[in-house]
């Protein structure tokens, strides 16, 4: 499972002038799991891939990095 940065996913959002719905219909999945990748909740790898294509950005420009 991996999870969003809410800040840099809402940015890419703003860039392409869309909102969660506007982010739904063009990703193609249920409401629910872009909501939650939206708000840095634990999604699949493939959620993140596919909102990321969504948004014409790479999946690295949108998920959380691990810091240790």
């Amino acid at each position: 499972m991996m999870k969003t940065n809410r800040a840099k996913l809402m940015m890419c959002m703003a860039n392409n002038c869309m909102n969660l719905i506007d982010l739904v219909r063009k990703c193609g999945l249920p409401y629910a799991t872009v909501k939650n990748a939206v708000y840095g909740r634990s999604v699949r790898p493939a959620t993140i891939g596919k909102i990321a294509k969504a948004l014409g950005v790479n999946v690295v420009d949108i998920a959380e990095t691990e810091q240790n």
